[in-house]
């Protein structure tokens, strides 16, 4: 029997609604909830990224504003921004749009977000913390896969989970989500021997490698529920449009889900629910914030 779709569009629309209330109580009680992004220099893509931040974040009432300075600056000016960010009160949330551009360090950059508005997980004082299961403000993309596990309703707590992929934004901060409820966790990486033997032993598959459609049908023991992270764009091979292209996951679909019981799709699985994991961060932020 086909495995049950994980509809990341759904459960990003549930998880949105959740965050409008939390929203709405905060401004009832004259706090503010706001979303502030600093873009260096002119990358299309990065300003592309803001807009839809910026088009999600009302959507629920979070208020959002992007900051522009200017390619060439130092990182005194960069430092000097976020410091007067930090110190707002009306500011939830800090993201440092990417890439960065020459003559700027995103290593020596990230860590100038205060640790409590650090809402896309990345600094080391959220990844520390989320290690030590104190609370913390995760990885957006491995909160969105995690959540994406949850939703299923399967107990999780004893069950054998394979994490393939061990980066800082998704493997390793989802092994320790995983670990945080009780499962018991094998991370797996490209010196893994016999990686599908390995995987077969799963009952929860995280995916999360950035290799196309590597993760093939016999990786997959029956009834596992299998989470793709992965988003890969590949050739459409038509052959009326040779330059057609298509998104793919890290997982062969059609293969794994005649053997799982629930898998997400690539695309219409993770990503959506990444950006609604943003904004909750965002309204916890606030939340921690107090009156």
């Amino acid at each position: 029997m086909p495995a049950q779709l994980i509809d990341g569009k759904a459960l990003a629309e549930h998880i949105r609604n959740d965050i409008s209330k939390r929203v709405a109580t905060l401004k009832s009680q004259g706090r503010a909830v706001g979303l502030h992004a600093v873009l260096v220099g002119d990358d299309a893509a990065a300003e592309s990224y803001a807009e839809s931040q910026a088009k999600h974040a009302h959507a629920v009432g979070i208020d959002y504003q992007l900051h522009k300075l200017p390619d060439g600056g130092d990182e005194a000016a960069v430092a000097d921004l976020m410091q007067q960010l930090n110190e707002d009160t009306a500011v939830s949330g800090i993201i440092l749009q990417l890439p960065l551009p020459k003559g700027l360090d995103a290593d020596h950059v990230q860590p100038l977000i205060a640790p409590g508005k650090d809402v896309e997980g990345v600094g080391a004082a959220n990844f520390g913390a989320l290690a030590m299961g104190r609370p913390a403000l995760a990885p957006c993309t491995a909160a969105a896969a995690f959540e994406c596990l949850k939703s299923t309703g399967v107990d999780i707590s004893g069950k054998r989970a394979v994490v393939i992929g061990r980066s800082n934004i998704v493997g390793k901060p989802l092994a320790m989500l995983l670990l945080a409820a009780n499962a018991t966790v094998t991370q797996c990486h490209s010196r893994t021997r016999d990686l599908p033997a390995v995987v077969r032993q799963a009952e929860i598959v995280m995916v999360s490698v950035g290799v196309p459609q590597m993760v093939t049908g016999d990786f997959i023991a029956p009834g596992a529920i299998v989470v793709d992270v992965g988003t890969n764009r590949v050739s459409a091979n038509d052959p009326d449009n040779p330059k057609k292209k298509k998104t793919v996951g890290d997982v062969v679909f059609e293969e794994a889900k005649e053997r799982a019981s629930h898998i997400t799709p690539v695309p219409g699985g993770v990503g959506p629910v990444t950006v609604a994991m943003l904004l909750q961060n965002t309204v916890t932020a606030a939340e921690r914030m107090g009156g």
